[in-house]
Protein backbone atom coordinates (compact mmCIF):
# COMPACT_ATOMS: atom_id res chain seq x y z
CA UNK A 1 0.00 0.00 0.00
CA UNK A 2 0.97 3.34 -1.21
CA UNK A 3 2.15 6.34 1.71
CA UNK A 4 -0.05 9.18 0.71
CA UNK A 5 1.62 12.35 0.52
CA UNK A 6 0.51 15.81 1.34
CA UNK A 7 -1.20 16.97 -1.88
CA UNK A 8 -1.98 13.68 -3.23
CA UNK A 9 -4.92 13.72 -5.95
CA UNK A 10 -5.77 17.28 -5.45
CA UNK A 11 -5.41 19.89 -8.12
CA UNK A 12 -2.09 22.20 -7.01
CA UNK A 13 -3.85 25.45 -7.85
CA UNK A 14 -2.24 27.78 -4.66
CA UNK A 15 0.70 29.31 -7.22
CA UNK A 16 -2.57 30.27 -9.84
CA UNK A 17 -4.00 32.00 -7.57
CA UNK A 18 -1.27 33.78 -6.17
CA UNK A 19 -0.65 34.26 -9.26
CA UNK A 20 -3.77 35.78 -10.35
CA UNK A 21 -3.96 37.99 -6.89
CA UNK A 22 -0.44 39.31 -7.58
CA UNK A 23 -1.58 40.23 -11.04
CA UNK A 24 -5.08 42.11 -9.59
CA UNK A 25 -2.92 43.64 -7.30
CA UNK A 26 -0.27 44.83 -9.77
CA UNK A 27 -3.52 46.23 -12.20
CA UNK A 28 -4.92 48.03 -9.51
CA UNK A 29 -1.60 49.76 -8.00
CA UNK A 30 -0.92 50.53 -11.74
CA UNK A 31 -4.29 52.58 -12.58
CA UNK A 32 -3.26 54.02 -9.39
CA UNK A 33 0.00 55.26 -10.21
CA UNK A 34 -1.35 55.98 -13.85
CA UNK A 35 -4.24 58.73 -12.04
CA UNK A 36 -1.22 59.85 -9.98
CA UNK A 37 0.61 60.82 -12.68
CA UNK A 38 -1.80 62.53 -14.55
CA UNK A 39 -2.82 64.46 -11.57
CA UNK A 40 0.70 65.04 -11.09
CA UNK A 41 1.21 66.50 -14.89
CA UNK A 42 -2.54 68.59 -14.57
CA UNK A 43 -0.78 70.28 -11.52
CA UNK A 44 2.02 71.18 -13.12
CA UNK A 45 1.22 72.16 -16.28
CA UNK A 46 -1.67 74.18 -15.24
CA UNK A 47 0.25 76.81 -13.68
CA UNK A 48 1.77 77.71 -17.15
CA UNK A 49 -1.67 77.89 -18.59
CA UNK A 50 -2.38 82.00 -19.36
CA UNK A 51 -5.58 83.80 -18.03
CA UNK A 52 -7.17 86.65 -19.74
CA UNK A 53 -6.60 89.64 -17.55
CA UNK A 54 -10.22 90.51 -17.44
CA UNK A 55 -9.90 86.97 -15.04
CA UNK A 56 -7.62 88.03 -12.89
CA UNK A 57 -8.09 91.67 -12.39
CA UNK A 58 -10.35 94.43 -12.42
CA UNK A 59 -10.31 98.20 -13.34
CA UNK A 60 -10.67 100.60 -10.14
CA UNK A 61 -14.38 102.34 -10.11
CA UNK A 62 -15.29 99.67 -12.80
CA UNK A 63 -17.65 97.46 -10.41
CA UNK A 64 -21.03 96.39 -8.95
CA UNK A 65 -22.79 98.14 -5.93
CA UNK A 66 -25.21 96.71 -3.90
CA UNK A 67 -28.78 98.24 -3.37
CA UNK A 68 -31.28 97.45 -0.32
CA UNK A 69 -34.78 98.02 0.69
CA UNK A 70 -37.64 97.19 3.09
CA UNK A 71 -40.84 95.80 1.61
CA UNK A 72 -43.92 93.80 1.85
CA UNK A 73 -45.09 90.57 0.23
CA UNK A 74 -49.31 89.75 0.23
CA UNK A 75 -50.96 87.42 -1.11
CA UNK A 76 -49.45 84.63 0.95
CA UNK A 77 -52.10 81.44 1.86
CA UNK A 78 -51.50 82.30 5.29
CA UNK A 79 -47.93 81.46 5.59
CA UNK A 80 -47.02 85.32 6.55
CA UNK A 81 -46.26 86.89 9.56
CA UNK A 82 -48.20 86.13 12.66
CA UNK A 83 -49.38 89.01 14.58
CA UNK A 84 -46.69 89.44 16.94
CA UNK A 85 -44.74 91.10 14.10
CA UNK A 86 -45.24 94.12 15.13
CA UNK A 87 -43.09 95.99 12.47
CA UNK A 88 -45.52 94.11 9.71
CA UNK A 89 -48.62 95.34 11.02
CA UNK A 90 -47.24 98.99 11.60
CA UNK A 91 -45.81 98.85 8.33
CA UNK A 92 -49.57 97.59 6.90
CA UNK A 93 -51.34 100.41 8.98
CA UNK A 94 -49.10 103.07 7.17
CA UNK A 95 -49.49 102.00 3.89
CA UNK A 96 -53.24 102.23 4.08
CA UNK A 97 -53.31 105.70 5.68
CA UNK A 98 -51.26 106.80 2.67
CA UNK A 99 -53.63 105.37 0.53
CA UNK A 100 -56.62 107.27 2.22
CA UNK A 101 -57.67 104.36 4.45
CA UNK A 102 -57.53 105.14 8.34
CA UNK A 103 -57.41 102.05 11.01
CA UNK A 104 -57.56 103.39 14.53
CA UNK A 105 -55.16 103.04 17.22
CA UNK A 106 -57.65 100.88 19.44
CA UNK A 107 -58.32 98.74 16.51
CA UNK A 108 -54.41 97.92 15.18
CA UNK A 109 -54.21 95.33 17.66
CA UNK A 110 -57.10 93.45 15.85
CA UNK A 111 -55.49 93.11 13.00
CA UNK A 112 -54.93 89.48 11.89
CA UNK A 113 -51.98 89.07 8.51
CA UNK A 114 -51.79 85.76 7.76
CA UNK A 115 -51.29 86.76 4.19
CA UNK A 116 -48.62 89.54 4.63
CA UNK A 117 -44.75 89.24 5.20
CA UNK A 118 -42.17 91.53 5.77
CA UNK A 119 -38.95 91.74 3.48
CA UNK A 120 -35.40 92.84 3.32
CA UNK A 121 -34.86 92.99 -0.39
CA UNK A 122 -31.30 93.18 -2.11
CA UNK A 123 -30.15 93.54 -5.63
CA UNK A 124 -26.67 94.57 -7.35
CA UNK A 125 -26.62 97.53 -9.55
CA UNK A 126 -24.47 97.10 -12.03
CA UNK A 127 -21.78 99.60 -13.33
CA UNK A 128 -23.28 101.82 -16.42
CA UNK A 129 -26.50 100.77 -16.07
CA UNK A 130 -29.28 102.91 -17.91
CA UNK A 131 -32.68 104.15 -16.36
CA UNK A 132 -35.43 101.50 -17.51
CA UNK A 133 -32.98 98.65 -17.04
CA UNK A 134 -33.99 95.55 -15.14
CA UNK A 135 -32.01 93.90 -12.74
CA UNK A 136 -33.01 90.83 -10.59
CA UNK A 137 -33.94 91.22 -6.70
CA UNK A 138 -33.96 89.05 -3.82
CA UNK A 139 -36.31 89.07 -0.94
CA UNK A 140 -35.89 87.32 2.65
CA UNK A 141 -38.02 86.88 5.20
CA UNK A 142 -37.18 89.33 8.99
CA UNK A 143 -40.53 88.07 10.48
CA UNK A 144 -41.73 84.72 11.45
CA UNK A 145 -43.27 83.78 7.64
CA UNK A 146 -43.42 80.23 7.12
CA UNK A 147 -43.57 81.09 3.63
CA UNK A 148 -43.05 83.12 0.43
CA UNK A 149 -44.48 81.21 -1.95
CA UNK A 150 -47.06 82.49 -4.22
CA UNK A 151 -46.65 86.34 -3.25
CA UNK A 152 -46.12 89.06 -4.78
CA UNK A 153 -43.91 92.43 -3.36
CA UNK A 154 -45.23 95.56 -3.26
CA UNK A 155 -43.16 98.22 -4.45
CA UNK A 156 -40.18 98.65 -2.35
CA UNK A 157 -37.43 101.57 -3.05
CA UNK A 158 -34.16 100.50 -3.04
CA UNK A 159 -31.21 102.32 -1.36
CA UNK A 160 -27.62 102.49 -2.39
CA UNK A 161 -24.85 103.54 0.78
CA UNK A 162 -26.00 107.18 0.56
CA UNK A 163 -29.28 106.36 0.99
CA UNK A 164 -30.49 107.47 -2.66
CA UNK A 165 -32.98 105.47 -3.93
CA UNK A 166 -31.39 103.84 -7.60
CA UNK A 167 -34.23 101.49 -8.15
CA UNK A 168 -37.55 100.56 -7.79
CA UNK A 169 -38.62 96.93 -7.05
CA UNK A 170 -42.34 94.48 -7.27
CA UNK A 171 -43.30 91.69 -8.69
CA UNK A 172 -44.34 88.15 -7.99
CA UNK A 173 -42.18 85.95 -6.14
CA UNK A 174 -40.10 82.52 -7.07
CA UNK A 175 -39.48 80.62 -3.98
CA UNK A 176 -36.93 77.43 -4.57
CA UNK A 177 -38.30 75.50 -1.54
CA UNK A 178 -41.17 74.28 0.43
CA UNK A 179 -42.74 73.43 3.48
CA UNK A 180 -45.18 71.09 4.37
CA UNK A 181 -46.39 70.92 7.94
CA UNK A 182 -48.69 67.64 9.67
CA UNK A 183 -51.68 67.86 12.41
CA UNK A 184 -49.56 65.81 14.09
CA UNK A 185 -47.07 68.84 14.56
CA UNK A 186 -44.40 66.69 11.56
CA UNK A 187 -43.16 68.59 8.74
CA UNK A 188 -41.54 68.56 5.80
CA UNK A 189 -39.08 71.41 4.48
CA UNK A 190 -36.56 71.41 1.24
CA UNK A 191 -34.07 74.46 0.57
CA UNK A 192 -35.38 77.78 2.71
CA UNK A 193 -39.59 79.08 1.38
CA UNK A 194 -38.84 82.48 2.96
CA UNK A 195 -36.10 83.38 0.71
CA UNK A 196 -37.07 84.16 -3.02
CA UNK A 197 -36.06 86.06 -6.11
CA UNK A 198 -38.01 88.07 -8.40
CA UNK A 199 -36.29 87.90 -12.08
CA UNK A 200 -35.80 91.20 -13.46
CA UNK A 201 -37.48 92.58 -10.51
CA UNK A 202 -36.31 96.30 -10.41
CA UNK A 203 -36.54 98.84 -12.61
CA UNK A 204 -33.53 101.18 -12.37
CA UNK A 205 -34.62 104.75 -11.65
CA UNK A 206 -31.09 106.48 -10.97
CA UNK A 207 -27.57 106.10 -12.56
CA UNK A 208 -24.39 106.09 -11.46
CA UNK A 209 -22.13 108.94 -12.47
CA UNK A 210 -18.80 107.29 -14.81
CA UNK A 211 -16.94 108.44 -17.59
CA UNK A 212 -14.59 107.12 -19.27
CA UNK A 213 -13.44 109.16 -21.91
CA UNK A 214 -10.51 111.89 -21.15
CA UNK A 215 -9.23 109.38 -18.56
CA UNK A 216 -5.22 110.33 -18.52
CA UNK A 217 -4.39 107.41 -16.29
CA UNK A 218 -6.29 103.97 -15.39
CA UNK A 219 -6.00 101.39 -12.40
CA UNK A 220 -5.75 98.06 -12.56
CA UNK A 221 -6.15 96.14 -9.29
CA UNK A 222 -5.84 92.62 -8.87
CA UNK A 223 -8.08 90.13 -7.56
CA UNK A 224 -5.07 88.15 -5.54
CA UNK A 225 -2.52 90.60 -4.65
CA UNK A 226 1.22 89.42 -5.87
CA UNK A 227 4.41 91.26 -6.57
CA UNK A 228 5.16 88.69 -9.46
CA UNK A 229 1.71 88.60 -10.87
CA UNK A 230 1.71 92.43 -11.33
CA UNK A 231 5.36 92.56 -12.62
CA UNK A 232 4.20 89.96 -14.96
CA UNK A 233 0.86 91.94 -16.37
CA UNK A 234 2.88 95.34 -16.39
CA UNK A 235 5.24 93.30 -18.80
CA UNK A 236 2.49 92.05 -21.18
CA UNK A 237 0.66 95.66 -21.37
CA UNK A 238 3.74 97.03 -21.73
CA UNK A 239 4.92 94.44 -24.93
CA UNK A 240 1.55 94.22 -25.97
CA UNK A 241 1.35 98.13 -26.77
CA UNK A 242 4.84 98.68 -27.40
CA UNK A 243 5.97 101.11 -25.19
CA UNK A 244 6.09 101.88 -21.16
CA UNK A 245 2.34 102.64 -20.66
CA UNK A 246 1.95 100.35 -17.19
CA UNK A 247 3.87 100.53 -14.40
CA UNK A 248 3.47 98.63 -10.52
CA UNK A 249 2.25 100.63 -7.76
CA UNK A 250 2.23 97.74 -5.31
CA UNK A 251 1.25 94.39 -5.69
CA UNK A 252 -2.14 94.55 -5.94
CA UNK A 253 -2.30 97.64 -8.27
CA UNK A 254 -1.22 98.49 -12.03
CA UNK A 255 -1.09 101.72 -13.12
CA UNK A 256 -1.35 102.21 -16.75
CA UNK A 257 -1.62 105.62 -19.04
CA UNK A 258 -3.58 105.88 -21.37
CA UNK A 259 -2.16 107.55 -25.16
CA UNK A 260 -3.26 110.33 -26.40
CA UNK A 261 -4.57 108.25 -29.47
CA UNK A 262 -7.40 106.56 -27.13
CA UNK A 263 -8.42 109.45 -24.98
CA UNK A 264 -11.73 109.40 -26.67
CA UNK A 265 -12.08 105.44 -27.22
CA UNK A 266 -11.31 104.39 -23.51
CA UNK A 267 -13.54 101.63 -23.72
CA UNK A 268 -11.98 100.31 -26.41
CA UNK A 269 -8.63 100.56 -25.10
CA UNK A 270 -9.40 98.83 -22.21
CA UNK A 271 -11.64 95.75 -24.20
CA UNK A 272 -8.08 95.18 -25.95
CA UNK A 273 -6.00 94.83 -22.19
CA UNK A 274 -9.02 92.74 -21.29
CA UNK A 275 -8.21 90.09 -23.50
CA UNK A 276 -4.68 90.10 -22.77
CA UNK A 277 -3.53 86.53 -21.41
CA UNK A 278 -1.08 86.22 -18.50
CA UNK A 279 0.91 83.56 -16.44
CA UNK A 280 -0.53 84.53 -12.75
CA UNK A 281 2.08 83.41 -10.26
CA UNK A 282 1.15 81.27 -7.55
CA UNK A 283 2.33 79.91 -4.23
CA UNK A 284 3.41 76.34 -3.31
CA UNK A 285 1.05 74.13 -1.39
CA UNK A 286 0.84 70.76 -0.35
CA UNK A 287 -2.46 69.18 0.26
CA UNK A 288 -2.57 66.22 2.78
CA UNK A 289 -5.86 63.97 2.60
CA UNK A 290 -5.82 61.98 6.09
CA UNK A 291 -8.51 59.80 5.49
CA UNK A 292 -7.54 58.34 1.74
CA UNK A 293 -3.87 59.24 2.36
CA UNK A 294 -3.38 61.64 -0.76
CA UNK A 295 -0.91 64.13 -1.25
CA UNK A 296 -1.51 66.98 -4.00
CA UNK A 297 1.61 69.05 -4.82
CA UNK A 298 1.59 72.66 -6.56
CA UNK A 299 4.11 74.25 -8.47
CA UNK A 300 7.83 73.42 -7.06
Amino acid sequence: MKKNRKGNGMPQDNGFRNEEERERRWGVGKKHFLWFLVLTIFLFSSSAWGARLKDIATFKGIRNNQLVGYGLIVGLNGTGDGSNTEFTIRTVVNMLERMGIHIGSDRITQIKLKNVAAVMVTATLPPFARNGNRIDVHVSSIGDATSLSGGTLLMAPLKGVDQQVYALAQGPIVVGGFSVSGASGSGVQKNHPTVGIISKGALIEKEIPLTLNGKKELSLSLFNPDFTTAEKVMGAINQATGGAFSRCLDSGTVLITVPDTHQNRVAEWIASLERLEVVPDAVAKVILNERTGTVVMGEN
